[in-house]
């Protein structure tokens, strides 16, 4: 017996040694001629509504010969809906074939309805082979006689340098006319493969896919206008206040106390629900960092080359870095006299993930209703569920535990007075709404080219690869935030409106709005999007996506105007 168990240790030892280190897969992008090739299906919908998308087999299509199975997904892959299949087609390395057999099938009215359905909708179909995206369509519709027709044959010219597959083009062909059938129709389904050498490089592979025309980037001086903007008004006024300083003591009397002095015994008092304030500071802090982590990563990895890479990065730094948030939102809740930290806690840590849970039921529902395969599986939601109990809020309280026991503790330059100060009536332009409107347009308006073209790569199947150029702008996008939400804060404080917390976080969190309207616009002139899920799953999507802009760039407001509010009540002489 133990020799038993002594040879099926050490064959299967030889075995994950040989799978590992000699045997090609797709994994290590090595094959040896001969080798078994799979070619995964993934999904089929309607070529203008590309959101809309049905698991490859939901159509009647027959699979092969060959053993299926199903890939093994990533958690990024089965949140985007990606049921990838083996399609039974015997493809090997090298091995030309000619008019090959995938299957023979009979088609029952009900499958010819369903072809002839998806043929008139114009549905498509994506395929992977070693990893290499690959669309082809279902069937054509004759423009003179209305005739509809089903590609029974499907060509594949596969490009290889070596021992690794470079490219992959397919067609269509020997198509079947589809009539209103009362009986079963036979129909075979064929495949040719022709390999064809080639020079190009592996680790260019995936040029061929980008469409590096529609990315190409002009610099736009736009995003100046506003720092000069800001940096000239503070400077005049600072001038003045300079001006104001060398007067003698009767001349410094006699002149004006005007503004944002009138306010230093209100400006540091505790904002109004202080407990989601923090919350949302903590949030954005760490959307913030984690913006920048995915982007320089995948600027590193080029993970754009990869299926649902992103996303997966994405839950993962996310997870690591929610003891940033707790971290955030407990020194936010603790310098303004926050005393129930373990609610501080709960609140930070469910604030993003519970956003998110919302929308995406509402949206997996209607995918459910729909069986769509973007349809999330309730395993999945388990999965994520486990991530966030057994990582994500332990780490958020990690961080509120190291904020309260080992931070220092912050003070104020300017005492608080025990009660506040009349707010007075203010001009026009001074008002709540009329500062949040405005000062959401120049972040919105820095950032305005590169929305269309995240737009356009994501609801257009087009692959973004200039992750540099979007560092670039993000770095601008923080920086512009910063100038504006610092402008906002000081005319805020001198119409004596000591009320600045919310109204940093606001003023361009509001470009979250306008990112929101914009697409609304998207929707209705660049997109062929029609039907309640399509609808749904985009608005619900560019809603999440929103939701963090406005948390990410309040939080960076409010720390802006929170350093420019410290530094001009600790530099002043006050009484």
């Amino acid at each position: 017996m133990d020799y038993l168990k002594r040879k099926r240790f050490w064959f299967a030892l030889l075995f994950i040694l040989y799978t590992t280190f000699v045997s090609a897969d797709e994994h290590s992008h090595k094959y040896e001629k001969g080798e078994d090739i799979i070619i995964w299906v993934d999904t089929v919908g309607p070529r203008s509504n590309q959101q809309e998308t049905y698991e490859y087999f939901q159509l009647p299509y027959c699979k092969g010969i060959h053993v299926s199975e199903h890939h093994h997904e990533t958690l990024g892959e089965a949140l985007l809906g990606m049921e990838l299949v083996n399609s039974g087609i015997g493809m090997k390395f090298l091995t030309n074939e000619k008019n090959a057999t995938i299957c023979e099938k009979e088609l029952t009215p009900k499958d010819v309805n369903l072809f002839r359905y998806a043929v008139v909708n114009n549905y498509w179909y994506q395929m992977f082979l070693d990893d290499l995206p690959i669309w082809g369509f279902v069937g054509e519709i004759d423009n003179i006689s209305g005739d509809v027709f089903l590609y029974t044959h499907r060509e594949f010219e596969v490009n290889y340098n070596g021992d690794k597959i470079i490219q992959v083009k397919l067609g269509s062909g020997n198509p079947i006319k589809l009539h209103w059938e009362t009986q079963d129709i036979p129909v075979r389904f064929s495949y040719s493969v022709n390999w064809v050498a080639t020079d190009d490089p592996f680790d260019t592979r995936f040029d061929k896919l980008l469409d590096t025309e529609f990315f190409e980037h002009k610099v736009f001086e736009i995003f100046m206008y506003p720092l000069v903007f800001n940096f000239q008004f503070l400077y005049y006024d600072y001038a003045r206040y300079d001006k104001e300083e060398t007067l003698g003591d009767l001349d410094h009397d006699l002149g004006d106390e005007y503004g944002w002095k009138q306010v230093h015994g209100d400006v540091f008092r505790a904002p109004r629900s202080l407990l989601l304030f923090s919350a949302l500071v903590g949030t954005g802090h760490q959307l913030v960092w984690l913006t920048l982590v995915i982007i320089l990563y995948t600027i590193i990895g080029n993970l754009y080359a990869e299926r649902a890479t992103i996303l997966t990065a994405s839950i993962f730094f996310y997870t690591l870095t929610s003891a940033v948030a707790g971290y955030t939102s407990a020194s936010t809740y603790q310098v303004y006299g926050g005393r129930d930290w373990i609610k501080n806690v709960i609140a930070t840590a469910t604030l993003w993930p519970g956003i998110l849970s919302v929308i995406t039921i509402i949206i997996n529902s209607i995918a459910v209703y729909y069986s769509s395969s973007r349809a999330i599986p309730f395993t999945v939601m388990l999965a994520m569920f486990a991530i966030w109990s057994f990582l994500v809020f332990p780490l958020t309280l990690l961080g509120a535990i190291l904020c309260r026991n080992w931070a220092s503790q912050p003070s104020f330059p300017c005492r608080v007075n025990p009660i506040p100060r009349p707010i007075p009536e203010k001009v026009w332009y001074a008002e709540s709404l009329v500062v949040i409107a405005l000062g959401g347009i120049l972040p919105f308006a820095s950032i305005f080219i590169e929305i269309y073209f995240i737009f356009s790569s994501f609801w257009a199947y087009k692959i973004y690869y200039v992750y540099g150029f979007m560092l670039f702008v993000f770095i601008i996008l923080l920086i512009v935030t910063a100038c504006v939400t610092i402008v906002s804060t000081y005319i805020l404080l001198n119409s004596e409106d000591h009320r600045w917390h919310w109204m940093s976080f606001l003023t361009c969190g509001s470009t979250a709005v306008y990112v929101y309207l914009y697409s609304i616009y998207y929707f209705i002139n660049r997109t062929k999007m029609y039907g309640l899920f399509q609808t749904s799953f985009y608005f619900g999507n560019t809603a999440i996506v929103c939701f963090g802009l406005f948390v990410m760039l309040g939080t960076i407001g409010y720390f802006a105007a929170d350093k420019f509010v410290r530094t001009i009540y600790k530099n002043v002489k006050l009484d």
